[in-house]
């Protein structure tokens, strides 16, 4: 009897396998291929290949931004107020240059002809004006959106709107420009079932068809049959960056207008994307909205200028995971602002003001991977907080990162927390000291207003502002080699930095991220055999002690007491 049971579970086993197999085949479905669809999807196949290269932020940005104090809770005065301090209190003049408006500067709705444009009620005189009056000053504004339908505070986001808050924000005169991460959408890494491509002149009657199964495939691409489909054959394994159709010399008869059309089979309510790329050139984008299963027939539709002679066309989606697909669209934005300042200088006949772009995507997407080439900068971690684990957190991930950064594309661990939150001195030390090693941008996110006494003069006696411009660790981090800090030795609690200066000269820094006090020293001969810098061999270095400002001379060893979470800076020359 328990044979029996056994011979028809087998049976019923066996049976349910083909049946699934006949759906599997049916639906033209690869079990194997999602599995490995869905590993791909975990990764970041994008590597930059070239520099932004925009001309602006040739060392770290230097400002203050909004957000980590006020949030949401902006105007247009408290951004005229933070100016006036910033200018009042030797910022400025320390190299503090940009004044950042995050997150509510916009109103709830885009204007009658598509444009981002001000809260009527905190920024009534509109962003240009106040641009004009920060450019009055001496200093140069910028502005935040976001990667998506909306910004993190819920106010139109720039995705879909690319170009024309590009533009919006070089007629306005804006110098520097934050895209965050909220409310994103990737672009769908699946590519439909091609049937058929027609080229097509309606003024002549031109038109040729170029049917998919008559196409080059490489990669996975294939044929597959389709009785529903009026040629019986599609085109498919498209997607995930893992196949193409190509035509090579298709032969139009004269320059003009041609309407390409896409023809594609309909086999779920998915979107789906395709690339289209003309004579290894033009990169047109096709996306085919999520449809009803009415018709099992789709199209994607477009005018294309085309000259006399041969083309190639190549389809494909380009996307091997989502993760690709935000990095193309910070690419693209980049591509944007460049566009918008170039147009908009060479239109009103001005000097091109270049926006500094920073990249804001919270690090989900290992944008130090491509963000050198889609902007100046890329934030490595979710953001920051006013308390020590925050800070420490964020370091410890970002100095791992050095080899991506260089003039121009820099590593962002977040905005500056000094004077904020309970951090003690010696932490509030650390965190500027380390961001200055990191070669990291030096945004503050702190109330400047309070570095200005009510009588107009300065707070001299002020910490925080005694910190932020200590002229010696901004002449670090400013320094026009712009390499990022190399971490040489370390344990759980105490970490040595070096970083390479101008003139064969160096930073090292001593960090103590332990609770208690300790002696640290190194040698200067470890550091020169171990080729990380290229400081003179001398029988004598001159050592100075970036916040003591003494210095001292050494044959070699360099040394000293370090408190609990505190850091000792030097600058090493030869003699």
């Amino acid at each position: 009897m328990n044979k029996i049971k056994l011979v028809c579970a087998a049976a019923i086993g066996s049976a349910s396998l083909v049946a699934t197999k006949k759906v599997f085949k049916k639906n033209h479905f690869c079990p194997i291929c999602e599995i490995k669809h869905s590993v791909s999807n975990l990764k970041v196949h994008t590597k930059a290949d070239a520099y932004y290269s925009n001309g602006a932020a040739l060392t770290p940005p230097m400002g203050w931004s909004s957000w980590n104090t006020f949030g949401s809770d902006i105007n247009e005065n408290l951004i005229i107020d933070t100016a006036r301090a910033m200018k009042a209190s030797g910022l400025l003049e320390a190299g503090y240059k940009y004044v950042n408006i995050d997150d509510c500067w916009e109103s709830s709705a885009r204007d009658e002809n598509g444009r981002l444009q001000s809260d009527f009620s905190t920024f009534p005189s509109g962003i240009k004006s106040l641009c004009e009056t920060v450019n009055g000053m001496g200093m140069k504004l910028g502005i935040y959106s976001s990667n998506g339908t909306k910004t993190c505070e819920g106010r139109p986001g720039t995705l879909y709107h690319e170009r024309i808050d590009a533009e919006t924000f070089a007629s306005w005169g804006i110098e520097y420009f934050k895209f965050d991460f909220c409310h994103h959408i990737p672009i769908s890494s699946v590519a439909p079932f091609i049937e058929k491509i027609s080229v097509e002149n309606k003024e002549s009657g031109f038109c040729i068809v170029l049917n998919a199964k008559d196409g080059i495939l490489s990669g996975d691409a294939k044929i597959i049959n389709d009785n529903k489909i009026e040629s019986g054959k599609v085109v498919t394994g498209l997607s995930y960056h893992r196949g193409a159709l190509i035509f090579n010399n298709v032969s139009i008869p004269f320059s003009g207008e041609y309407v390409v059309t896409v023809h594609i089979r309909k086999m779920n309510k998915s979107e789906k994307y395709l690339e289209m790329t003309v004579d290894n050139s033009k990169i047109l984008p096709l996306y085919f909205e999520s449809a009803g299963p009415f018709s099992v027939k789709g199209m994607y539709q477009l005018k294309l200028c085309l000259e006399k002679g041969n083309h190639n066309f190549v389809f494909e989606n380009p996307f091997a995971s989502s993760k690709d697909s935000y990095a193309r669209q910070y690419i693209e934005m980049g591509k944007e602002l460049k566009r918008a300042t170039e147009k908009y200088a060479l239109e009103n006949k001005s000097e091109e003001k270049p926006i500094v772009y920073s990249i804001c995507e919270w690090g989900m997407n290992k944008p130090w991977l491509w963000g050198r080439q889609a902007g100046n900068l890329w934030r490595t971690t979710p953001d920051i907080k006013p308390f020590w684990s925050s800070i420490v957190g964020i370091y410890e991930f970002t100095v791992k990162l050095g080899k991506y950064s260089g003039v121009g594309a820099y590593n962002d661990p977040d905005m500056l927390e000094v004077g904020n939150g309970k951090l003690t001195y010696d932490e509030n030390v650390s965190h500027f000291s380390l961001w200055c090693m990191l070669t990291a941008p030096l945004i503050l996110g702190n109330d400047i207003r309070k570095f200005v006494l009510p009588d107009g003069t300065v707070d001299k006696n002020n910490k925080t502002l005694q910190i932020v411009t200590n002229k010696e660790l901004i002449r670090i981090n400013q320094d026009k080699r712009c390499i990022q800090c190399v971490r040489v030795k370390t344990d759980l609690f105490h970490d040595i930095l070096v970083k390479p200066l101008e003139n064969s000269e160096l930073a090292v820094c001593f960090f103590n991220k332990g609770n208690r006090k300790c002696r640290m020293k190194t040698g200067i001969d470890f550091l020169r055999k171990n080729m990380i810098v290229d400081l003179p061999e001398s029988d004598k270095y001159c050592v100075t002690d970036l916040w003591e400002n003494k210095s001292f001379e050494t044959n070699n060893d360099i040394s000293a007491e370090i408190n609990p979470h505190a850091v000792k800076v030097f600058r090493i020359k030869a003699l």
